[in-house]
C-alpha cells in the first residue's frame, strides 16, 4: 500500500471556495488501476490559513507513480488549482510507503 497525501494551506475566509473547488472537480481516479480510495481531510485553523490535505491510497508506490505519468493525471490537474488566491503557497507532498499492515 502507499498513501499519497498533498497538504494545503487555505487563506482563512477561503475555506468554502475551496473545498467547491475539490466537489466540483471532475475526477477519473476510480477508473485508474491501482486506485483504492480519495478523502479531502481539514484540519487546524489559524489566523493566516486552514491545513487540509488530500489523502490517497494506492495498491503501490508503482500505482502512484504510473498514474502521475498518465493522460488521467494530465486531465485531472489541468485547472486543479482554482483561483491562486486561495493558497498560503504551494502544496507540500508526502508519500508514504506501508511498513505494518494488521
Amino acid at each position: 500500500m502507499f498513501v499519497a497525501m498533498n497538504r494545503f494551506q487555505i487563506v482563512s475566509g477561503k475555506e468554502s471556495q475551496f473545498e467547491a473547488v475539490w466537489n466540483n472537480r471532475k475526477s477519473n481516479l476510480q477508473d485508474v488501476p491501482g486506485f483504492k480510495s480519495f478523502n479531502l481531510l481539514r484540519g487546524s485553523s489559524n489566523d493566516d490559513y486552514t491545513l487540509y490535505a488530500t489523502h490517497v491510497i494506492w495498491e503501490s508506490e508503482e500505482s502512484f507513480k504510473d498514474w502521475t505519468t498518465s493522460e488521467h493525471f494530465r486531465k485531472s490537474h489541468a485547472r486543479a488549482g482554482g483561483t491562486q488566491e486561495l493558497y498560503l503557497g504551494p502544496p507540500h507532498f508526502e508519500g508514504f510507503s506501508s511498513v505494518l499492515d494488521k
